[in-house]
C-alpha cells in the first residue's frame, strides 16, 4: 500500500487545520477516502439490545462520552480504468442539527477533484447521511448529466414504504429519513442502475448487496494486483468488533446485521484485505483480527 497525490499541487484546503482526506492505491485502483464531518449521535445507540451498564463500561473503556458521540463520517472516491466512482455522499448541508458535517463538495474541491469528472456513484444505502451530499446545489448542478447512480433494487424498493418498527432512533429521525429519500429517489430516477445482487461498475470495483442495516445495504470490493480493500458502509460500527451481536438502533433488522456482520468481520479476518467503513474514525483504513469469537481493529499505519 502507498499513497498517492490525486490532487492538485494548488488545490489544497488551506483553511483546514486537520486533515480530510487521505489516499491510497489497491493495485492499479486509486482510492481517496474523505471525511464528511462528524454527527452528534446518542450514545445509546451504539448497542440497543444490551444493559445500560454494559454500554457504559464499554464507552468507558474506549474513552468515549457516555451520552452524546461524535459519529464519523466518510465516503471515498476511487478510480479504477476510465471511471471515477463516488461511494455514498455524505450527509449534505440542509441539516441544521449537524453543523460539522456535510464537508463533501467543499473537500471535493480541495482535493481538486472536478464533480464532473464523476461517472458513477455506488450508494451503500439510502439514508441521509450517505445521500444528502448528492442534493446539495453546490454539488448536484455540477455532475454530469449521465452520471449512474448504482444501487440494490432492494433498496430503491424499499424506501417507497419504509419500516422502522425494529430501528432505535431519536424521534425525529425517521421522518427526514423517508422524505430525504424520497426526494433522493424522485431527483436521480431517471439516472438509476438498479442491481440485483451485485455488479461490477469499474475494473476491480464491484458492488455487493447484504442486507440487514437495510434491505439494500451493499459494501463495495475493491480488487487489483493481489490487493484488496472493503469498503463496508454500515455493517461495520466502532463496538462491532468487541461486541459484533450488538444492535445498532439504525438497523431496520438487527438479526441480519448482526449476522452479515459476524460474517463479513470473519472473511476479513481470514483474508487479511483493509477494511473502510463509513463510520469508524477517519480514515478508517485497518485490518481485521480475530479473538476468539470477536474482533480487533488494527489501524494501518498512515503512509505519508
Amino acid at each position: 500500500m502507498s499513497q498517492i497525490d490525486i490532487a492538485r499541487p494548488d488545490a489544497l484546503g488551506r483553511d483546514e487545520l486537520v486533515p480530510s482526506r487521505y489516499a491510497l492505491k489497491i493495485g492499479d485502483i486509486d482510492v481517496l477516502i474523505i471525511s464528511d464531518g462528524v454527527l452528534p449521535i446518542p450514545a445509546a445507540t451504539m448497542g440497543t439490545n444490551v444493559a445500560k451498564a454494559d454500554m457504559a463500561a464499554w464507552l468507558k473503556e474506549m474513552f468515549l462520552p457516555p451520552d452524546m458521540l461524535d459519529w464519523p463520517l466518510n465516503v471515498a472516491v476511487v478510480r479504477s480504468g476510465d471511471r471515477t466512482v463516488l461511494v455514498d455522499s455524505g450527509l449534505g448541508s440542509e441539516f441544521p442539527g449537524f453543523p460539522r458535517a456535510g464537508q463533501l463538495a467543499m473537500r471535493l474541491d480541495s482535493a481538486g477533484i472536478d464533480p464532473a469528472s464523476v461517472t458513477d456513484v455506488v450508494l451503500t444505502h439510502l439514508h441521509m447521511d450517505h445521500i444528502g451530499g448528492l442534493l446539495v446545489d453546490g454539488l448536484r448542478g455540477r455532475l454530469r448529466p449521465d452520471l449512474r447512480v448504482h444501487l440494490a433494487s432492494a433498496e430503491a424498493e424499499f424506501w417507497a414504504a419504509p419500516d422502522f418498527s425494529r430501528t432505535v432512533m431519536p424521534e425525529a429521525v425517521p421522518p427526514v429519513l423517508r422524505t430525504t429519500a424520497a426526494r433522493f429517489l424522485d431527483v436521480y430516477r431517471g439516472q438509476l442502475r438498479p442491481f440485483e445482487t451485485e455488479y461490477e461498475v469499474a475494473p476491480g470495483v464491484k458492488i455487493c448487496r447484504t442486507g440487514g442495516h437495510t434491505p439494500g445495504h451493499s459494501i463495495i470490493r475493491l480488487e487489483s494486483g493481489g490487493e484488496r480493500l472493503t469498503f463496508a458502509g454500515d455493517a461495520v460500527f466502532q463496538p462491532g468488533f468487541d461486541h459484533p451481536d450488538w444492535h445498532n438502533g439504525f438497523e431496520h433488522d438487527p438479526e441480519l446485521s448482526a449476522r452479515v456482520r459476524n460474517r463479513l468481520l470473519t472473511e476479513l479476518a481470514a483474508s487479511g484485505e483493509l477494511l473502510v467503513a463509513t463510520h469508524l474514525p477517519f480514515p478508517s483504513v485497518c485490518h481485521v483480527a480475530a479473538v476468539g469469537n470477536t474482533f480487533r481493529l488494527v489501524p494501518t499505519v498512515w503512509d505519508y
